[in-house]
């Protein structure tokens, strides 16, 4: 063979890793690498609805064992529909009864949405091991079973005697997923000692696992290479995280570095994923197969790669409005198909029907809004009832940049911010320049009395550059430039002064000049003042459990707000511009004179004229114009009905005839029977809440509706009215929460970690995210998972 065949040299790293991992341990590396589903078969290949899956005859022999652990582990896809669909046979129509899941030996059963039918997961799995020995038909691995006419007696059929091939496969499914029986697990017998060893280190490696995931910190330092070794690293963390008994530093430090399996990069993200899995059933399950929102949103990541974050919106049993991240996606291709593709996968993957799909929220991206091809038009044709929300937050920037597009004095006023944040930002001597003229400033305005000292006050301001999809980073960037107005005019003058080019120093003059002028301080006041008004707004849209009705609530009354302004926040601006202009020694024009359009041209207008009608009122016009363009949902029906069942001030806009047609948006939950039950309950339950019961006179919102109905089980009593109220509070409001799974996606993927694999990075950010959910998490449940993922030579 030596004459045929030259052997590769190992590598010094392969040398280094086998040296530091336990024999078993290098065992199942092998194992791994040769048939890790991922690796060999690609992501998503395993497809998770039983109608879309190959037969497991068409793997590779050395694999085969790898696909049927990762169906077990999933177990049968059992999809909970409100309706499923109907067959006609013969005069009558029939349709799949969900009840069978739960009939007795029925924990096989799987229910294909795509093909609508019925699979046996056990003879999907092991029926080719006993093909040769009979032949039950391909009906249930195979082509699926429909024919619900005779579903109950063709199950039972198919079920059979004891030694049928059906049971024969389930009891193959039971002794290999129960490893103790294994023929490996016999030739290597484990002592109790041994078991209670590798428990302790497993114990603690997960302890260890929780404290860097929680903090998003990384596993082998700078290094996330599968060959990285970082012992040392794990030791101190088990020390710093309370682990410090002798017998657990024993155990662990008794065969190392030789055979330490527990610092292995492959163990450690099996941990991982074991963690992942186990924090995505949590949420599933509080979710309980119920009606759910979606909202996506697209970033690149720190390798430029694609990634889509998916976050479920939903009312769990307790009547509270959650908002859970389920996962991030690399996706190479952004066009709607695509992206419509990996949520229809991501969403089968956790057994997430998407007929129970109610709401979908996205930013104003054309793949995401497009009428006719874009991602919500796509969903909608497959779930009529997942009505359309975009983000409200940046609705609400879009009403700004249209703004500085629209009106000329609003675009030069930014134009010219933007060239000061850019011409002091860039350079480290003039910022250190600027902290030095605050810091003088300040200095005197204490011995003069006019700022009081004391803790949090006074704290030092600087440049903050606006983001361009959020609203709050302009507040805050023209809130600091009016605070530190001298220190920025200092620093231009210095420059203008100083600076060694005739290019800077002519740059600095004109920008000296233009913050001068009276026009941009009162720009300056008036774009301050609209955000302050409406800052309140953004603020209720970064929360997670923000409702849509309280939303629009709060839009409608920063819209009367700039209406007031309008209608008499003239002089009061005025007097604060003059004041300003008068403190930092600028020119107040007399109002009464000419205002100079041009040079050569007399103006016909005077001062006063030009700020109140083509400034004051015109920017806040074309203000209200956007909003009212970009929010126009709020005279829609839908809408209408949700505020109606608003309880503020004992359901003051209650109206049943605006219910009700809300009620007509939601085909598949209300048809005409429901309807009518629902407007007998909206008649009692009305009564109830006004004159019955005090609980309801001093609710803040549809949310504490929901919770006060499910505390109070009045949900059961009146369950179509806590439907719709279900359905109002899963319509998503803004994408906060994936704008918050974008930065922790950043925090952990950064320029030292760029390698980072795609799911260890979902792994990581799932359990940060989720870390509440992931604290409950019990170090039994982690176990059992990371034991059941594949063989492993020690059993518990």
């Amino acid at each position: 063979m030596d004459k045929f065949l030259i052997k590769k040299p190992r590598s010094s790293s392969d040398l280094s890793v086998s040296s530091h991992v336990a024999p078993e341990a290098q065992r199942e590396t092998i194992t791994s690498s040769s048939s890790n589903v991922d690796c060999i078969l690609g992501v998503g290949s395993l497809k998770r609805d039983p109608g879309e899956r190959k037969p497991i005859f068409e793997y590779d022999s050395n694999i085969r064992d790898v696909v049927r652990r990762h169906y077990i582990l999933m177990g049968p896809y059992q999809p909970k529909l409100r309706v499923y669909p109907k067959t006609t046979f013969g005069t009558s129509n029939r349709q799949f009864n969900p009840e069978w899941f739960n009939a007795p030996n029925s924990a096989w059963l799987e229910y294909s949405i795509d093909d609508d039918a019925i699979f046996c997961l056990c003879c999907y799995l092991f029926k080719n091991e006993f093909e040769s020995r009979g032949n039950a038909g391909k009906s249930f691995t195979q082509d699926g079973f429909k024919n619900w006419n005779h579903g109950p007696e063709r199950i039972r059929l198919h079920v059979g005697e004891v030694n049928s091939i059906h049971n024969k496969c389930l009891n193959r499914m039971l002794d290999f997923a129960n490893q103790r029986q294994s023929i490996q697990s016999s030739l290597h017998k484990q002592s109790e000692k041994t078991k209670s060893d590798y428990r302790i280190r497993l114990n603690a490696s997960i302890n260890v696992v929780r404290f860097l995931l929680r903090n998003g910190l990384p596993f082998r330092g700078h290094d996330e290479s599968e060959d990285s070794d970082y012992k040392g690293l794990f030791l101190e963390l088990l020390k710093f995280h309370g682990v410090n008994r002798p017998d657990v530093e024993k155990v662990i430090l008794q065969h190392a570095p030789k055979n330490d399996m527990m610092i292995c990069s492959t163990i450690q993200k099996e941990i991982v994923d074991a963690c992942t899995k186990e924090t995505i059933k949590a949420i599933i399950k509080d979710l309980d197969g119920d009606y759910f929102g979606i909202l996506v949103d697209e970033s690149k990541d720190i390798s430029h790669k694609e990634q889509m974050a998916l976050v479920l919106r939903y009312v769990n049993k307790n009547g509270e409005l959650i908002e859970s991240f389920l996962g991030i996606v690399h996706v190479g291709d952004t066009s709607a198909r695509s992206l419509q593709k990996v949520i229809y996968s991501l969403l089968l993957d956790h057994s997430l029907c998407l007929s129970r799909l109610r709401g979908q929220g996205y930013d104003g991206a054309s793949n995401m809004q497009g009428e006719k091809n874009g991602l919500k038009s796509l969903i909608l044709q497959d779930a009529p009832s997942a009505y359309h929300i975009h983000c409200f937050a940046h609705q609400l920037q879009l009403t700004l940049v249209a703004l500085s597009k629209k009106h000329p004095d609003v675009k030069n006023f930014f134009y010219v911010v933007t060239n000061v944040l850019n011409t002091i930002g860039t350079s480290f001597k003039r910022r250190d320049l600027l902290r030095q003229h605050q810091v003088e400033k300040l200095e005197e305005l204490v011995k003069s009395g006019e700022i009081l000292t004391g803790q949090g006050l006074n704290q030092e301001r600087g440049l903050q550059r606006p983001g361009d999809t959020r609203w709050g980073s302009h507040f805050k960037t023209l809130e600091n430039f009016m605070i530190i107005f001298s220190s920025i005019a200092n620093v231009l003058k210095d420059m203008k002064e100083n600076s060694p080019h005739d290019l800077d120093k002519l740059a600095a003059g004109n920008l000296l000049d233009k913050i001068q002028e009276f026009e941009f301080i009162f720009v300056l006041h008036l774009m301050f003042k609209m955000l302050l008004l409406t800052n309140e707004l953004n603020k209720a849209l970064q929360k997670k459990d923000q409702d849509i009705v309280n939303a629009m609530g709060l839009l409608n009354l920063s819209k009367r707000r700039l209406q007031t302004m309008r209608e008499s926040g003239l002089e009061s601006l005025m007097d604060e511009v003059s004041s300003f202009c008068g403190k930092h020694d600028i020119l107040v024009p007399e109002m009464t004179e000419d205002y100079p359009r041009s040079k050569r041209k007399k103006s016909e207008i005077s001062y006063l004229h030009h700020f109140r009608v083509e400034v004051f009122y015109a920017v806040i016009d074309l203000q209200l114009q956007e909003l009212n363009n970009r929010f126009d949902v709020v005279t829609s029906d839908l809408l209408l009905g949700m505020a109606s069942l608003n309880p503020v001030d004992s359901f003051a806009n209650f109206s049943k005839s605006r219910i009700m047609k809300l009620a007509e948006y939601y085909k598949s939950e209300f048809g005409d029977n429901e309807l009518r039950d629902l407007s007998y309950q909206l008649d009692s339950f009305i009564v109830y809440a006004r004159e019955c019961d005090s609980k309801f006179l001093n609710l803040k919102g549809i949310k504490d509706l929901a919770t006060m109905m499910a505390q109070t089980k009045l949900d059961q009593t009146w369950s179509l009215v806590y439907l719709l109220v279900k359905l109002a509070l899963i319509l998503p409001v803004a994408t906060a929460s994936v704008e918050r799974a974008f930065s922790s996606m950043k925090l952990i993927k950064n320029d030292l970690r760029n390698s980072i694999g795609e799911e260890f990075l979902n792994g990581c950010l799932v359990c940060k995210i989720e870390r509440k959910i992931f604290e409950n998490v019990s170090n039994d449940a982690i176990i059992d998972r990371f034991q059941n993922m594949k063989s492993r030579r020690v059993q518990l």
